[in-house]
């Protein structure tokens, strides 16, 4: 048997009275997940444990059956490893979003959905000028970037950007948790209003807003963390090898800390417009080589986050006719049975743009198994599914057996 997670970040919603009281799931158009849900097994999962804030590091951990409340050190260190940064025993890293302020107030957590290429220089930019032996910027994919602090207290509590916009960043500046944690938040937060002061008027932004986009005006540093100690999967569950799709660099970290091979799609981007067809086709050529595949596709997330309904809609049909279609079609020609696991990681409802710690549906097809009675893909049919409501490890332990 060969096993593959395909995770829709961020699909499950609410709701929404413009779509007659329906989720984006229910009202959009979705045949082949709709099919995977009357071949499979269906059920609900709690991805947050009580208590933890619902960010995709502890979503993502928790499908892949970790205990974030053990394993997670931060945001971070998981990017760090898919960027190929090492790490030393006594040195922090943070997430460090490219974010838009205007008049004190956060607009928005991605400055815009800003190139990569833009972004590049900026991050450049603020390592000639702010960067020292013990602090240094990494250039990362669009809005996402890398700080690393070399001595840095983790003890810090840190708003991220995509929970609070609209809100005026003085109020959700960084925080010690602790007295020895106030040397590094004073730290960051003389870093975020230098990068202001830095970054208004440098010519990428004077481009930006001649053309009408939003300035990446302002870092934003959040979930600091050291090196995790992390088991491979394949020391825990019945797999020898497997392989992570993704176009985050979080989703890679954390895929490459549980000891599977990241590969990279060009093309893939994190968004509506990513390369789904290179993504199905890489999953299809790394099940014919691995035991295990985990296909990440981020487009439903930043669309909650910008709370647009339509474009929600459209990525969960692209995701359902450009990834689970093809990738039903090719295992079902036969040849080593596969199962098929699909699910998101966590809510993003468009309403309130940000993520929740509600249960998620998910849908197991296993050739080898008795469907049960659900029909349909969404929020509420899952409920009805065999599997009831599961937490923790149960998830990944009825999709893989245990060694």
């Amino acid at each position: 048997m060969k096993y593959i997670i395909i995770l829709g970040d961020g699909m499950a919603d609410e709701r929404i009275e413009s779509l007659g009281n329906r989720t984006p799931l229910q009202a959009a158009n979705t045949p082949s997940m709709d099919k995977l849900a009357r071949f499979g097994r269906a059920g609900l999962l709690h991805t947050i444990p009580e208590g933890m804030h619902p960010g995709s590091e502890v979503a993502n951990l928790s499908v892949l059956g970790y205990d974030p409340r053990i394993v997670l050190e931060g945001r971070g260190s998981l990017e760090a490893a898919s960027m190929g940064i090492e790490m030393e025993p006594d040195e922090m890293a943070l997430r460090c979003n490219l974010i838009c302020v205007e008049n004190g107030i956060i607009k928005n957590h991605s400055a815009g959905h800003i190139s990569n290429s833009e972004a590049e220089i900026l991050i450049h930019y603020l390592n000639e000028k702010l960067a020292t032996d013990t602090i240094r910027f990494f250039a990362g994919v669009s809005y996402r970037h890398l700080l690393k602090i070399k001595g840095g207290n983790k003890h810090l509590i840190c708003t991220p950007p995509h929970d609070v916009p609209g809100t005026a960043f003085e109020s959700v500046l960084v925080k010690a948790e602790i007295p020895e944690a106030q040397a590094t938040a004073d730290l960051l937060n003389e870093l975020i209003i230098r990068s202001q002061e830095l970054l208004e008027n440098h010519p990428i932004n004077i481009q930006r807003k001649a053309a009408g986009k939003d300035p990446a005006n302002s870092i934003w540093p959040w979930s600091p963390g050291y090196k995790p100690r992390m088991k491979k999967l394949s020391e825990i569950y019945s797999i020898r090898s497997g392989s992570v799709i993704s176009a985050v660099d979080l989703i890679k970290g954390i895929g490459i800390y549980a000891g599977l091979e990241s590969i990279d799609v060009p093309g893939a981007t994190g968004l509506y417009d990513t390369n789904y067809e290179g993504k199905a086709q890489a999953a299809l050529a790394a099940l014919k080589e691995k035991d295990f595949v985990y296909l990440h596709v981020e487009a439903s997330d930043e669309a909650g986050h910008e709370g647009d309904i339509e474009l929600k809609m459209k990525t969960i049909e692209y995701l359902d006719s450009r990834i689970v279609k093809p990738i039903l079609e090719e295992v079902e020609k036969g040849g080593e049975p596969v199962t098929i696991a699909l699910l998101p990681d966590h809510p993003t409802p468009c309403r309130i743009k940000t993520h929740t710690a509600d249960p998620v549906p998910f849908v197991i097809y296993n050739p080898n198994e008795t469907p049960d009675e659900v029909e349909f893909f969404d929020e509420f049919s899952a409920q009805k599914g065999v599997y009831g409501v599961l937490k923790g490890d149960e998830f990944i332990k009825n999709v893989i057996a245990r060694t």
